[in-house]
């Protein structure tokens, strides 16, 4: 794809509170658990495929988009930028982006142009999601489009060893 449009592979549907994993033995989409807290995801949540992160599992991605699609859908993602978070001790990077095929986001281009309140609530989930379950999780700065793009690079890399 070009320029800072990834496929993204969603996992979890915007509103679940169920968390599925693509299980890489057998390649299908499982239940790996439901959420301990009294939250929902606040956008579609997947991976970037073929991606080596820090934490020992695939990049990341969360994906703004205005309707659920379903676990194993593939959906084209505009790269805004990344929070950086530590979970469980382990360097946790969380891809933002948009729908790349929805016109109501083709506007969107840097983190800088989303409602600040939708930084702020993707921030608070990941700080307060693993609470009930005693996990320590620590959730760092945003960072722009450039820097979300060297991460990606580098996971791809890792990946290939």
């Amino acid at each position: 794809m070009a320029g800072n449009i990834v496929n993204a592979l969603i996992e979890i549907p915007l509103g679940s509170k169920n968390k599925y994993e693509l299980d890489s033995k057998t390649g299908r989409i499982k239940l790996d658990r439901v959420l301990y807290a009294s939250m929902m995801y606040p956008a579609e949540y997947g991976i970037v495929e073929n991606t080596l992160a820090p934490d020992g599992d695939a990049l990341d991605i969360l994906v703004i988009c205005s309707d659920p699609t379903f676990p194993g859908c593939i959906v084209p993602a505009r790269v805004l930028g990344y929070l950086e978070m530590t979970d469980n001790g382990k360097t946790d990077y969380k891809l933002i982006s948009v729908v790349d095929c929805d016109p109501r986001y083709n506007n969107y281009q840097r983190l800088g142009d989303l409602n600040p309140f939708i930084l702020e609530e993707i921030a608070n989930f990941f700080a307060n999601y693993k609470v009930l379950q005693g996990v320590k999780v620590e959730v760092g700065a945003y960072h722009d489009m450039e820097d979300a793009m060297a991460v990606i690079d580098q996971c791809r890399r890792a990946y290939k060893g």
